[in-house]
């Protein structure tokens, strides 16, 4: 039995993603408007790290792949958050939906998504890519397989 990306840590998988997106998929690629955007209405400051578009991307991967099919209004209430609203109580707030339209465009470019009347789905290449990196995640950590 092999490993899949269900069976190693999220957050290992999501960087070491992030960066074989960054290197092997140029579609996938940051738009020169991301630098000045928040992620949503909850935010203060846009994202401070230099890679959050290939971290964010990586990140939606992983959500198509663990949820698909699934639109954009689903992955915007998943990214969204609590909205600071001084004296008053808190509300949650949705993500920004261009974000992640666009990353889910490149995705869908660079043959990881494809879309469906019901949602966007992983591809086989896509799911071959994620779970490839499991295997490689759980050698590292010497994990035995499920």
């Amino acid at each position: 039995m092999a490993f899949t990306a269900r069976d190693v840590p999220p957050s290992l998988l999501i960087m070491r993603l992030a960066e074989k997106l960054k290197k092997e998929f140029p579609q996938i690629e940051m738009p020169d408007w991301a630098k000045f955007v928040k992620t949503g209405v909850h935010r203060e400051r846009p994202p401070l790290q230099p890679d959050w578009w290939w971290i964010r991307a990586a990140s939606i991967l992983y959500q198509v792949y663990m949820r698909g099919p699934v639109g954009v209004g689903t992955l915007r209430l998943l990214y969204g958050g609590r909205k600071d609203r001084g004296t008053r109580p808190e509300e949650k707030r949705p993500a920004a939906a261009k974000i992640i339209r666009v990353i889910l465009q490149q995705l869908e470019q660079a043959g990881l998504v494809q879309r469906t009347p019901e949602g966007r789905v992983i591809t086989p290449k896509g799911q071959s890519l994620l779970d490839k990196l499991a295997v490689e995640i759980a050698r590292e950590l010497g994990l035995t397989p499920p």
